[in-house]
């Protein structure tokens, strides 16, 4: 199992910034500071309690005049790139939200070292259109790291983040943004673009689809971003996404031979196979299936993957696959029966149940 990303802050990183700090500020006391960061509670506390302890632990440290702390952690921030840097801007989210011009020039200087889209949110809320303005200066800086912010950090639905229910009800203001980076040079902006209108998808779906047909035609990079930014739509298997991107209604195709183990214990893989038929080329597919996976209520919950997308001049095509019920940080599972599905072109054409168990503990003295 990978290593988990909260332990990103571990000692060597710590005494890493003191070094740094020592150097910027004769009031910072490496000593207390590393102490404090590593209290009784450290253990306990997951990736984003990491990085708001550590901003809050910099802030005993530094200077009591916000814009003069926050100019020696710009200066800090130099030696530094990287996901689990982000406590830099979390300290201009946790003290610096009455100091909008100090704060919006170091949000911009960090984001192009540690991302500051979780920070920039709590701005948003408070200064409304000022922010919105703001980021919309920014969509047209030089930096692809700026201009990346200007998307990312007022997605509807950013993960780990701040809600932001005014964009979730109406998301004009974010439209706005999007539209000036559609075209962006930049992958890494583009991205976040479609991420964004992901997020959109899931309050306003007839907003991304209406901007779909719109967008769609004109650029290879531009059909990437819209089919990347109607994922969820794919999954919900809309018929107009569906039919946009070439999918027509898959009822010349039939399965045959679907198999499916009966139960799998937690921990282990579950392989399943089927077979798509046809009297004539079974053409475009878009081939997914779907698991019910029992949760802890005792009620199923859908989530939709993905096998293959392509172009099937055959009438015939076999599948195998298999999905790994091994501990992952972002589900958990639950024993009981779960359902499992065949989706082809958004629509389900074969079902079938197994038992998932639990996996037997070791006998110790056994070997």
């Amino acid at each position: 199992m990978p290593e988990p990303l909260k332990n990103l802050y571990n000692t060597e990183l710590i005494k890493a910034l003191c070094q740094e700090l020592n150097g910027l500020c004769q009031k910072f006391d490496a000593e207390f500071f590393t102490d404090d960061v590593f209290n009784a509670q450290w253990g306990e506390k997951e990736l984003k309690d990491r990085m708001v302890h550590i901003s809050r632990c910099l802030y005993k440290q530094l200077p009591g005049a916000y814009p003069e702390a926050v100019e020696i952690l710009k200066k800090a921030s130099l030696n530094y790139s990287g996901f689990e840097y982000m406590f830099f801007p979390g300290f201009v989210e946790l003290y610096g939200q009455d100091e909008f011009e100090v704060s919006i020039d170091a949000l911009e200087h960090f984001t192009g070292r540690a991302s500051s889209e979780f920070a920039v949110r709590p701005f948003i809320k408070k200064y409304g259109a000022r922010m919105m303005a703001q980021m919309n200066t920014w969509a047209d800086s030089q930096s692809h790291h700026v201009r990346r912010l200007a998307s990312e950090g007022c997605r509807p639905r950013l993960p780990w983040a701040m809600a932001l229910p005014g964009f979730k009800n109406d998301p004009a203001p974010v439209l706005q943004i999007l539209n000036k980076l559609k075209d962006d040079e930049s992958e890494y902006v583009r991205r976040s673009v479609a991420n964004n209108l992901n997020d959109i998808s899931k309050d306003n779906p007839g907003v991304v689809l209406e901007l779909a047909r719109r967008w769609l035609g004109d650029t290879p990079e531009r059909d990437r971003l819209v089919k990347h930014a109607c994922r969820t739509l794919f999954k919900q298997g809309q018929p107009e996404i569906l039919t946009l991107f070439g999918f027509s209604n898959p009822a010349h195709v039939r399965v045959s031979g679907f198999v499916v183990r009966e139960s799998v214990k937690m921990g282990g893989d579950l392989p399943f196979s089927f077979t798509l038929q046809s009297t004539r080329p079974l053409g475009k597919l878009r081939i997914e299936y779907a698991i019910d996976f029992m949760k802890k209520n005792g009620k199923p919950a859908r989530k939709i993957f993905k096998i293959s997308e392509s172009e099937n001049a055959g009438k015939e095509k076999l599948l195998r696959k298999a999905y790994s019920f091994r501990e992952i940080s972002t589900r958990k599972y639950y024993v009981g029966q779960h359902g499992i599905a065949v989706l082809v072109n958004g629509v389900e054409l074969a079902n079938g149940f197994f038992d998932l168990t639990k996996n037997q503990a070791k006998d110790p003295g056994k070997h």
